[in-house]
């Protein structure tokens, strides 16, 4: 009986410390989306998504993060970009690295992070839609 008492102990303290509710791995997600994108986007686009001057531009209310265009930005943030952009009515021509290193999970999370942040969207983009973006990049 007390080995049986144990065991169920066991299996509760188990079971507390691993739930991983989707609304804890939301919250992961996100948290990791916010990291990634200051070690790898604010450099330029700023913390704030205000971009940089006349260099980089802007992410936050920026006309480019649409619904249409979410293809667009999974590649440019894997693949990264050279060439004219315009944002917001504004032409910008400053080379975006890419991200070749980058995993599908962390491209889904750091969109989703500059989506719900800097465009208002509350959408959640997820690994195989990152994978299907990426077999479409031009």
């Amino acid at each position: 009986m007390r080995l049986f008492a144990i065991i169920a102990l066991a299996a509760i303290i188990i079971t507390a410390c691993t739930n991983n509710s989707p609304e804890r791995d939301q919250k992961l997600n996100e948290n990791w989306g916010a990291n990634l994108f200051k070690t790898r986007c604010a450099n330029c686009h700023q913390e704030n998504g205000a971009g940089l001057a006349n260099l980089y531009p802007p992410i936050a209310q920026s006309d480019f993060l649409t619904d249409a265009n979410r293809k667009k930005v999974i590649c440019l943030i894997k693949n990264g970009y050279n060439g004219e952009l315009v944002v917001n009515g504004k032409t910008y021509n400053q080379a975006m690295p890419a991200n070749p290193d980058m995993s599908d999970e962390a491209i889904a999370a750091i969109t989703t992070y500059i989506y719900k942040n800097f465009a208002q969207k509350n959408i959640e983009i997820i690994p195989l839609e990152v994978q299907q973006s990426l077999s479409e990049c031009n």
